[in-house]
């Protein structure tokens, strides 16, 4: 028995000096860059990622370029008028620390870009930085993760998230949707109409110009809306169990502990807020 445990203690250790000191150059191969031309003829970026961190990084450039730290094969290629990225795993990543190793992808794309991008992350995070953007159309899939983003004027912007926080700063948009399952949604300086659904955590939404409708639904949380105090709306909000507060003046006020309805201004917008266990503040 003793003979096993010395072997098997030998064998670790020779494993760790192998992992620290001897990796051969063969077990770190793969695509680490890749580069793609991003001509008028490209209407859609496609990113199709797992178990990284990614960071979308606008720049004066006339190019596409993704840049890969930690194992995999990053690929980079046109199919019609799409540029599509992915890192796929190599076989020995089991053997190198993975899943636990953390993989980073920034990706570099034209300032100028305007057309649609699509986000698909299995799991990791996502850092949308650097320069202001505008885009026709943003969509985020992730199944694991948080996601950042800063700064962002978008015709059309889908979010589909099975668990993690959404921040965002400064977006501008006609329609917004948000799903997230378990997590939380916090957004400061937003226009557009926004229509989000969380299973279990907070929706904090702070609005800047209310242009359009705000539909918020949570089964578990707190909804925290902030709104212009010149922003006009027709009010109509419910919990099942929980608390309702109110600070804009309403006409035609009905409030109870449990519901709220009324009109603000012109009562242009529709506000629907409902809150199955929780609580809901409007300030």
């Amino acid at each position: 028995m003793k003979r096993i445990v010395i072997l098997l203690l030998i064998i670790t250790g020779l494993y760790i000096i192998f992992q620290q000191s001897f990796r051969f150059d063969w077990f770190s191969a793969g695509n680490r860059e890749g580069k793609a031309a991003i001509s008028n003829d490209i209407h859609v970026i496609k990113v199709d990622v797992s178990a990284v961190n990614a960071d979308i990084i606008p720049e004066d450039r006339m190019d596409l370029k993704a840049v890969l730290d930690g194992n995999g094969n990053l690929t980079v290629k046109e199919d019609g008028d799409k540029v599509v990225i992915t890192v796929k795993k190599k076989w020995f990543d089991w053997f190198d620390g993975a899943p636990f190793t953390k993989k980073t992808l920034k990706i570099f794309i034209p300032e100028s870009y305007q057309q649609k991008m699509e986000i698909d992350l299995g799991s990791g995070n996502l850092d949308f930085s650097g320069k202001s953007m505008k885009l026709d159309e943003l969509s985020v899939e992730i199944g694991s993760g948080n996601m950042n983003l800063d700064h962002l004027t978008v015709n059309h912007f889908i979010h589909d998230g099975a668990s993690g926080n959404v921040q965002i700063d400064t977006l501008s948009t006609k329609t917004g949707s948000f799903d997230l399952s378990s997590g939380n949604l916090d957004i400061q300086h937003y226009t557009g109409k926004i229509n989000a659904d969380v299973s279990s955590g907070r929706a904090k939404v702070q609005v800047d110009k209310l242009t359009d409708s705000i539909d918020l639904d949570l089964s578990s949380g707190i909804v925290n809306l902030d709104l212009p105090n010149d922003a006009d709306f027709d009010l109509d909000g419910e919990v099942s169990s929980g608390n309702i507060s109110c600070d804009f003046p309403l006409k035609s006020r009905d409030l109870n502990r449990k519901s709220i309805k009324g009109t603000h201004g012109t009562g242009e917008h529709k506000i629907n807020l409902s809150v199955s266990s929780g609580n809901i503040d409007i300030h």
